[in-house]
Formats: structure tokens, sequence, C-alpha cells
């Protein structure tokens, strides 16, 4: 099972060319269930309400619909995950990173990210 990092989620819904033929094909094989975090919403909303994703308003304002228009499913964020978000040692200040990383973490997803400091948590990655 995958979980997108904020930035893929974006680039798959635009498709941006950023986004490797690689990824592509990972999230469009419908044999890979594909999870959105709530901390990817918080993170979209908060960025474009800052005029950092300006280009993002027709997501931004409403992000659930968009998840499920995409074929993929939300993740909630639990108190474990928030446990082990806040618990890590490591010096990643990103709370949206270290959100997405515990989850992946503890629901034994692969996170898909191009994000090389998310090395740094023990999790599995496909950039």
């Amino acid at each position: 099972m995958m979980l997108l990092d904020t930035h893929i989620f974006l680039w798959w819904l635009f498709d941006d060319p950023k986004l490797s033929q690689n990824i592509r094909a990972i999230i469009g094989d419908f044999n890979n269930p594909v999870f959105v975090s709530s901390s990817s919403v918080w993170e979209i909303v908060t960025k474009h309400r800052l005029g950092k994703l300006p280009e993002a308003s027709s997501v931004a304002e409403n992000v659930p619909y968009w998840i499920t228009k995409a074929g993929f499913k939300p993740l909630a964020i639990t108190p474990e995950h928030a446990q082990l978000a806040g618990s890590w040692d490591t010096d990643h200040r990103d709370p949206f990173d270290r959100m997405l990383a515990a989850q992946a973490k503890l629901e034994d997803f692969t996170l898909v990210s191009v994000d090389k400091t998310l090395s740094s948590f023990p999790i599995k990655i496909i950039s």
C-alpha cells in the first residue's frame, strides 16, 4: 500500500512533468491501494492560505473531493501516529513530513516521495 507525499499528490492531480514515469505507473496500478493523509490536506490548505500554493486553489477548496476523484483513499491521523511523529529523535523539523513518516511506519505503507530528507526516518520510500 502506498502513501503519497503531498507534492506527489498534487503532481498527480496536475499531471506535472516532474512526476516520473515509474511513480506514475505505481500510482496508476489499481493493484496498489493509494492513500492520502489528513496531514496532506492540512498542508495543502495551510500553504494555499499563506499564498505558497496559489495554483492549487481548486484543490484547496475541497481536498477530500480530489482525493476521491483521483481514486485514492483518505488516511486519518490517529493518536498513535501523532505520538510517533512527535517522539522520533531526528533533526527533521517539518511537522507534515514527520506525520507522513509516522503513518507510513505504523501502517506499514510505502511512502511515495522525492524528498530525500525523509530518508532520516526508518520507513520504506519509493522515489
